[in-house]
């Protein structure tokens, strides 16, 4: 069984792997939009628990979407193009190469 001591604490979306472009990093980014979270939280220092948590709800808030950007209310689309584009900008000058990403996904 692991202890809390022994859990894993997530390093914070902008010190994650790929300028925060990973699986969690979306999730952190999708709060943000659906106000779940602050845009000044970036979940350095949660444990997984948390995180799972956090990805709980932000599936919740898409499930009312149907998972799809163009449903989203024009307030909170917007606010994803916004934060996805700053995100993007961000990852592209710490060296994230998407092509690779998709690379490793076929192999």
């Amino acid at each position: 069984m692991r202890t809390r001591k022994n859990m894993s604490k997530y390093a914070g979306i902008y010190n994650d792997k790929n300028g925060g472009m990973t699986d969690t990093g979306k999730v952190i980014r999708d709060a943000w939009v659906f106000g779940l979270i602050p845009e000044t939280e970036t979940c350095e220092g949660w444990l997984s628990t948390a995180i799972q948590d956090l990805w709980d709800k932000t599936s919740k808030e898409w499930e009312k979407y149907g998972f799809l950007v163009s449903n989203l209310p024009e307030e909170k689309r917007a606010c994803f193009e916004r934060i996805q584009s700053e995100a993007i900008k961000r990852a592209n000058k710490e060296g994230w190469d998407p092509q690779k990403d998709i690379d490793d996904d076929v192999l």
